[in-house]
């Protein structure tokens, strides 16, 4: 039986594309360089903010001492404005419900940076909902290196056998194999269907009350 189930978070329980597109482009032309159509942000997300600043910018300009002025630029923005469009998706909030009414825990492990990560899961689900909540943090390697499941495993004393990896990129398939989890591909967030495949995703899901039936 499932006892944990880990989550990713932008693209899996929240849409937060817009607020993200929004913070990278004001960087963007805060430092005089073109801004991007929201269309083309989900295939820079997904590998930490860092990585989202350098592939926003253009090529000739990605250094590091300018990717990092972006990156203050984009995180004093982003602090503001992260719930400003930002959603659940539908039938996330009822799923949450369920499984906290089963007894499953669940946890969030995101390349989002730690701050921003457990503002946004604190805003939108409330304290003690999931029992572990990571970002990125200084020092430890994004995914899909599996430092931060490991971690979570840790903390929640559960181990791999009985707990599902949920996400919507190839990023969490890798992780998820990496770790040593069964991995849920959903559907409904950034990356299309073929990502999880290609990257090895053990099941896939269309809408979120799908995941119950895989518990």
């Amino acid at each position: 039986m499932t006892r944990l189930i880990i989550f990713d978070l932008d693209g899996t329980l929240l849409d937060t594309i817009d607020d993200l597109a929004t913070s990278v482009n004001h960087a963007l032309r805060k430092n005089g360089y073109p801004e991007h159509e929201l269309a083309e942000y989900p295939f820079f997300v997904g590998n930490g903010v860092y990585k989202l600043i350098e592939r926003a910018m253009p090529e000739s300009a990605r250094t590091d001492e300018n990717v990092q002025r972006l990156r203050q630029d984009f995180v004093a923005h982003y602090t503001e404005h992260n719930t400003d469009l930002t959603v659940p998706y539908p039938g996330i909030g009822e799923l949450v419900a369920e499984l906290a009414r089963r007894g499953i825990d669940m946890a969030v492990a995101s390349n989002k940076y730690l701050e921003a990560t457990r503002k946004l899961v604190t805003h939108y689900f409330g304290e003690g909902t999931f029992r572990v909540v990571l970002g990125q943090r200084e020092g430890i390697a994004p995914k899909p290196d599996p430092t931060i499941v490991y971690d979570i495993l840790s903390r929640t004393g559960i181990p791999p056998e009985k707990t599902l990896y949920v996400g919507d990129s190839g990023v969490d398939m890798r992780t998820a194999a990496n770790a040593g989890l069964r991995s849920v591909g959903v559907t409904w967030g950034f990356r299309p269907r073929k990502e999880l495949e290609d990257n090895g995703a053990r099941h896939i899901v269309d809408v979120p009350a799908e995941l119950l039936d895989l518990v």
